[in-house]
């Protein structure tokens, strides 16, 4: 039983239920170190600088935190932040027509490996999402992009799985194995968090100049 199974069972009501859920989720945050979530924006400002592509990328959940972090790096950044220099993020989960045509053709552990060998440039960067640090086709990728000289930063749970080896940052959320709703909770706040630096950070640099 995970404590998720716990947390329910033990609960009366739906009402105690969500305290404790709550409870768990917010003390998963305070165990992240903050020093991975900074070394993570540097990464960011630095493609954001030099106009290097983020590519980002995950299954499931993660595939929706990897949309969501591209439009909130992507696109509110450049709305709300600064309108000169953008940050250019793309979410390798967005083309449904060219994912399945290489799932089809190729085999599903290709589908982002395949698009960053169009895409990816040197000095880009990958964002692989996995709760279990363990699917092949974030593996594949990650490993390809690091055969290329590139940066990884992963975005984990569980144990860490065989991703966190691979990457150069890791922001992990340690949990049991199988409590994707936590994870997936805790990387959504980190994406919010990186994006309002990032947002509110150049806008504040921007006045100052």
């Amino acid at each position: 039983m995970n404590n998720i199974e716990h947390f329910v069972t033990k609960s009366t009501s739906a009402k105690e239920f969500a305290k404790i859920y709550l409870n768990y989720v917010g003390k998963l945050l305070t165990e992240i170190n903050p020093e991975t979530i900074a070394a993570f924006i540097d990464e960011l400002e630095a493609s954001r600088e030099h106009q290097n592509t983020v590519f980002i990328v995950g299954n499931g959940g993660s595939a929706a935190t990897a949309s969501h972090m591209a439009n909130d790096i992507g696109m509110d950044v450049f709305k709300k932040g600064t309108d000169e220099k953008p940050l250019k993020a793309l979410a390798l989960t967005d083309n449904i027509s060219l994912m399945t045509a290489i799932a089809n053709d190729d085999g599903y552990e290709n589908i982002f490996v395949n698009q960053l060998k169009i895409h990816f440039r040197p000095g880009d960067k990958l964002v692989a999402i996995s709760a279990s640090g363990n699917s092949p086709n974030v593996i594949k990728a990650a490993e390809w992009v690091k055969k290329q000289g590139g940066r990884v930063i992963g975005l984990v749970g569980f144990d860490g799985g065989l991703l966190r080896n691979i990457c150069d940052i890791v922001i992990h959320v340690k949990t049991p194995k199988g409590e994707y709703g936590p994870v997936e909770d805790v990387h959504l706040v980190i994406d919010h968090l990186v994006a309002l630096w990032l947002q509110y950070g150049l806008k504040e640099r921007k006045k100052n100049f």
